[in-house]
């Protein structure tokens, strides 16, 4: 029996949908996200100028497009050779993988790594693990979307001053129709399985149900699908919305997502 399958990744759209069909579900694909990096990156120039004064002690990077998009703004309006030899006399911390090709790419060192699934609750887990000094020193965060309070809050607690850097935003696709056609599937014929990839995903997704007015309709139906989520980031998010969260993968990786997730319905569909 097949698996209808509905995903709302955005960057990798062609992969999920490639993939869903590998594992034997039925996709329907609709982008969800666009990143817009700020017009006008006030925010890395400031964080340029405060590595270059000596005033930040740590930074921590969060996302791989955050990072490279960070760089690129900083090379186009300010000494870089400055910039990068101050920033790798810093404490480097990286979220998960993929700021990692990025860093080095641009030749700066790693100091520590979070292990998965990569979430804040991680990252404050190896602080505390490693015993990293936070007390008065001046962190900077490579923001990715809406700020985490919360783990702003964890940082602060250790003693640490918290410097976010905002670098891109999230907004629409450039043609919605294809989302919007999706919340109506769901609605009208729940899918049996839906994965969601990241917290913002599901804030997009939600939203643009609300434009369309059946946000409510599209919660209940989301109770009748079988939830599947990358990882507790976006189940944490997930769950605050009521929507049930049925499965994790075992790495948070796309095929991993995947595979696992379409088992896991397959699986039920043939228990008597």
């Amino acid at each position: 029996m097949s698996v209808r399958v509905c995903s709302f990744e955005s960057r990798r759209c062609q992969e999920m949908a490639t993939l869903i069909a590998k594992f034997g579900g039925e996709p329907t694909v609709a982008p969800s996200m666009r990143e817009i990096p700020l017009e006008e990156n006030t925010h890395a120039i400031n964080f340029a100028e405060r590595i270059i004064q000596g005033e930040i002690d740590t930074v921590l990077f969060m996302t791989g497009v955050g990072a490279r998009t960070l760089f690129e703004a900083i090379q186009k309006q300010r000494d870089w050779k400055s910039f990068h030899q101050e920033l790798d006399r810093r404490v480097i911390i990286v979220r998960g993988p993929k700021p990692v090709p990025v860093l080095k790419e641009a030749k700066i060192h790693i100091d520590y790594r979070a292990p998965e699934p990569n979430t804040w609750r991680e990252i404050l887990e190896m602080l505390d693990s490693e015993s990293i000094p936070l007390q008065n020193q001046e962190i900077a965060v490579q923001e990715y979307g809406r700020p985490n309070l919360e783990f702003y809050s964890g940082l602060e607690q250790r003693g640490a001053k918290v410097y976010p850097v905002p670098v891109y935003l999230w907004d629409f696709p450039e043609d919605v129709e294809p989302l919007y056609e999706a919340v109506r599937l769901a609605v009208n014929n729940p899918f049996d399985l839906v994965m969601f990839t990241s917290a913002n995903q599901v804030d997009n997704v939600l939203e643009a149900a609300e434009k369309i007015g059946m946000r409510e309709n599209l919660l209940n139906a989301l109770k009748q699908s079988t939830i599947a989520s990358i990882g507790p980031t976006c189940s944490d998010r997930l769950r605050e919305f009521g929507i049930p969260v049925a499965m994790e993968p075992s790495h948070p990786k796309m095929a991993h997502l995947i595979r696992e997730a379409i088992e896991l319905v397959q699986n039920s569909q043939t228990e008597p």
